[in-house]
């Protein structure tokens, strides 16, 4: 068996993925915003986090004077 005939037999993943993400424009463009807005969410959180992580301390909510309120009695 020659390596065409084998190739046809056998679907690649770029194959696949153009069968069913690329193969019609209203998949691909939903598959593309979609996936923009959920990188952008991971990264936005990851970007918090790291944010947080290295300024532990240094906040506002992190100093004991600063945000408490003297009590009306």
């Amino acid at each position: 068996m020659d390596y065409a005939a084998q190739r046809r037999g056998q679907r690649g993943l770029f194959e696949g993925l153009y069968r069913v993400i690329m193969r019609r424009n209203s998949v691909y463009v939903t598959f593309v915003i979609t996936g923009a807005f959920l990188g952008e969410r991971a990264v936005d959180y990851g970007v918090h986090k790291l944010w947080e992580y290295n300024n532990v301390g240094k906040r506002y909510e992190d100093i004991p004077v600063l945000g408490q309120r003297q009590s009306e009695e």
